[in-house]
């Protein structure tokens, strides 16, 4: 009975567990199984297939997250739905939400083409919301995006998780390294969009960085003191703008929006024209930026180019590592 609804072709490239769940797929269409029957033991499938516990149990999860299956204490797993087109079920935990995060989002759902229900939840860089939130998903869905932002050492956590559907979004984590992951390079980001940007920056005296630091990534730190250090600009980083004196002659690089207004502000203030007097140049692309002073000059990653990639990673199952595109688009303000 148990080779009678699942198969296996040793030869194939698709997962063990997954040629499981298409075996029961294909037996629900093909009528071998209908609503109430009972399929194969957990120990069945191992035995007659020399299955280790974990490759079927991840089957059944994604199966019974699915729908497909409900398990009855005591007596064993049982069809509990025949529509085997059910959608996808998706966790997605962000850090927060702001407008580049909302493009992410957006493209993702489209991407998706109302091929998965998606849930959004948001840990806000608060741990134990992190904690919870994970802890609380567990088995309800067929998969898990996670953005750990700021978190490290969360394997623990993370690993309770179906290991086969999750995945980590944003930054790369050296505990996390076994999942797909798609990600920004913050060092190189950064270093490659200077780079690119050289001939306008030369323009200028110094080049400033305002990084309020926290919720920040370190690693942009390291890529603007490397393109300074190569290029021999004289250099800043500073944690706020208070600390420092707006003036002619400088490139400021911000990081926060509420620095950017501020800035801008100050340079009004000081009859300073962006773009000649001072140059901005700032992080993450929103609609506003490209009107602002005549359009400020941004370093971004494409949150909506992330969103179609997740999209494609949850939808074909994608195990890769992939560095997401950034960019540095020039306008007025440098």
């Amino acid at each position: 009975m148990v080779r009678k609804i699942i198969t296996f072709d040793q030869h194939s490239s698709v997962p063990k567990y997954r040629q499981i769940i298409n075996s029961i797929y294909s037996a629900i269409d093909r009528k071998i199984l209908k609503k109430g029957d009972k399929i194969p033991s957990i120990n069945q499938i191992c035995s007659d297939f020399n299955l280790s516990r974990d490759t079927v149990m991840v089957a059944f999860n994604e199966l019974k997250a699915k729908g497909i299956i409900i398990s009855q204490p005591g007596k064993g797993y049982y069809i509990s739905s025949t529509d085997v087109m059910q959608e996808e079920k998706v966790f997605l935990l962000f850090d927060e939400l702001n407008s580049f995060k909302e493009d992410l989002y957006n493209s993702f759902l489209k991407s998706l083409n109302n091929r998965a229900v998606v849930d959004i939840f948001f840990h806000h860089f608060n741990y134990n919301v992190f904690k919870n939130l994970i802890l609380d998903s567990i088995g309800n869905y067929t998969s898990y995006v996670v953005m750990p932002a700021t978190f490290d050492n969360t394997s623990h956590l993370v690993n309770k998780l179906p290991k086969e559907r999750v995945y980590i979004l944003d930054r790369l984590k050296a505990d996390l390294q076994e999942y797909p992951v798609i990600y920004q390079d913050f060092e190189n980001d950064l270093y490659d969009a200077l780079s690119e940007g050289i001939k306008k920056i030369k323009n200028y005296n110094k080049v400033v960085l305002v990084n309020p630091g926290g919720k920040e990534p370190e690693e942009r730190e390291v890529g603007f003191k490397r393109f300074c250090v190569e290029n021999n600009f004289a250099y800043t980083i500073t944690k706020t703008l208070q600390s420092i004196e707006v003036e002619k002659g400088v490139v400021y690089i911000v990081i926060s929006d509420r620095d950017l207004v501020q800035l801008v502000k100050i340079a009004n203030e000081k009859n300073l024209q962006l773009g000649k007097n001072i140059g901005i140049i700032s992080l993450n692309d929103t609609m506003l930026k490209e009107v602002v002073e005549g359009g400020i000059t941004i370093i971004s990653t494409d949150f909506k180019k992330m969103g179609v990639t997740l999209a494609e990673f949850v939808l074909s199952k994608e195990k890769q590592k992939l560095r997401n595109p950034a960019a540095l688009i020039l306008r007025s303000s440098l």
